[in-house]
């Protein structure tokens, strides 16, 4: 069990940026954080809190996860429809959509608790200046 622990421990130890970041940006943007892991709604934030690094280091947190998703899962589901391999696909498509899911949970309990702590997997990956 102790193995299990060290694994998922070295995968979650990632670099927290919360301290490159103003407290009372990181308090006045939390929730525009939270929308940025909500599939589309990412553009949200990016609109509404562009001026805001807290908001948009979340943003491309969030924007990094739903294009890794879309991809991943449009590859999935074209090869899902090979036969008799494609059960293969559709199942492994149903897990990334849990690994994803995960993922955004993660995201959104480090935006409520005023982290900005990068992803697992995906968070180290730049699309946004922030």
């Amino acid at each position: 069990m102790a193995d299990i622990n060290d694994k998922i421990n070295q995968v979650t130890n990632t670099p927290d940026h919360t301290s490159e970041f103003d407290p009372n940006d990181i308090e006045n943007n939390k929730v525009m954080a939270v929308l940025a892991y909500l599939s589309i709604l990412v553009i949200i934030p990016l609109l509404a809190a562009k001026n805001s690094k807290f908001a948009r280091f979340h943003c491309n947190q969030g924007l990094v996860l739903a294009v890794a998703e879309i991809l991943i899962l449009f590859v999935m589901n074209l090869l899902a429809l090979i036969p008799v391999v494609g059960i293969v696909f559709t199942i492994i498509g149903y897990i990334v959509n849990i690994i994803c899911l995960i993922l955004s949970i993660i995201g959104i309990i480090n935006a409520v608790n005023g982290k900005a702590k990068e992803l697992p997997v995906v968070g180290s990956i730049k699309f946004l200046k922030y």
